[in-house]
């Protein structure tokens, strides 16, 4: 073998064995991660669900949830109930809220039972059935968790989004938008309407709760729409449980 020969193998080999201690470096740095990936994800779901039953830090106008360091221990204690919904069958799992909603509707999409969690909490004598949900915005994914009463009437929501315009679509997670929704009735005449987010609606100051309508958020249509059609299509399954609890 010429001199040549052997210095393209050993550039070969050498370029090998650098991809493997790379691949063996990233594949320890993920495993590492994990746990704090997993936290951080746990700390934001419960953040989020307590945030919609109106446990939160919130002044006037802003938007505060539960500190970092608070919010398990808030968690425990508004939260009594998290349950799973399959189809007729409804049980209780202390890990639902882990549940990822994005797989489940793929799941149902191939024609498999979709797994529904739902959050019952309890604040100051009163009762709130907390859902997530997920839909798709302008330019990506939108989500948010909707508590309700159990003639679901909204208690409180917060929505959240991966890429929406900012000043436009990304005002979903404002408090002036999210607030709106409070009081307003998903039903209408005993069956399951939804909420439209209305440009043409007549109700500036949202003082009508039975017309299943929010003002639309100025220049974010489709935005708009996409949190409609959220509610609409995500919600609109947790009405068989619904009726159970009249």
């Amino acid at each position: 073998m010429s001199k040549k020969t052997d210095s393209n193998l050993y550039t070969v080999l050498f370029a090998i064995g650098m991809v493997l201690v790379v691949g063996a470096l990233l594949a320890f740095t993920a495993s590492s991660l994990r746990p704090t990936i997993d936290a951080n994800k746990r700390i934001e779901k419960q953040q989020n669900i307590l945030y919609a039953m109106g446990v939160n830090e919130n002044d006037e106008t802003s938007v505060e949830f539960v500190s970092k360091d608070k919010v398990a221990d808030e968690f425990a204690k508004y939260i009594k109930k998290q349950l799973v919904i399959e189809g007729d069958n409804v049980s209780e799992d202390a890990k639902a809220y882990l549940i990822d909603v994005k797989k489940q509707q793929t799941a149902a999409k191939d024609g498999k039972t979709r797994k529904l969690p739902l959050f019952v909490g309890e604040k100051e004598g009163k009762t709130f059935y907390i859902a997530p949900i997920r839909g798709k915005g302008l330019w990506d994914a939108i989500w948010g968790y909707v508590a309700m009463d159990k003639n679901m009437v909204v208690q409180g929501a917060f929505f959240d989004h991966k890429g929406e315009t900012p000043g436009l679509g990304a005002n979903i997670k404002q408090r002036y938008f999210m607030d709106d929704f409070i009081g307003e009735d998903l039903m209408n005449n005993g069956s399951f309407k939804g909420i439209a987010v209305s440009k043409s609606n007549n109700d500036p100051k949202n003082e009508d709760k039975n017309d299943n309508e929010v003002d639309a958020i100025a220049g974010a249509t489709i935005t708009g729409d996409g949190v409609a059609a959220m509610i609409k299509s995500e919600l609109g399954l947790y009405v068989p449980y619904f009726k159970t609890l009249k």
